[in-house]
């Protein structure tokens, strides 16, 4: 259970309010509320904002070391997600794969090789 002593509810008020002013609101505005969201309900959001992380970064192609903070989030949130959630890998195994990606972009071949290794490792304990 969290702290609600350390919750700011008018952020998370706000959060919520944002997700539903419009139909869809821009990947930016969801990643922001996401962040806030998953502070009170980490099951209900951490899968959302993993996903959008990875949408986010695409937006930054142009600069290659935020695409990377932001899909090294994204792997962070499905982390935590699996920590919290048995059965959920599929959602770390695509941040892990775009994180990949980012890395193979940059030229970063060893930490996406130790990424691969990751991938594979997780896809051979069947934990998919």
């Amino acid at each position: 259970m969290n702290n609600s002593a350390n919750i700011n509810h008018h952020a998370v008020l706000r959060a919520r309010v944002s997700l539903l002013e419009s139909e869809k609101p821009p990947v930016r505005r969801r990643v922001a509320a996401y962040r806030v969201l998953v502070q009170v309900s980490p099951l209900a959001y951490l899968s959302r904002l993993a996903v959008d992380l990875i949408k986010y970064s695409r937006e930054f192609a142009d600069r290659p070391e935020m695409a990377l903070a932001l899909r090294v989030e994204s792997v962070d949130a499905a982390r935590r997600l699996c920590e919290l959630e048995s059965g959920r890998q599929r959602v770390l195994l695509g941040s892990l794969a775009s994180l990949r990606d980012q890395l193979n972009l940059m030229e970063r071949g060893e930490e996406a090789s130790a990424v691969a290794r990751e991938i594979a490792l997780l896809e051979s304990a069947g934990k998919v």
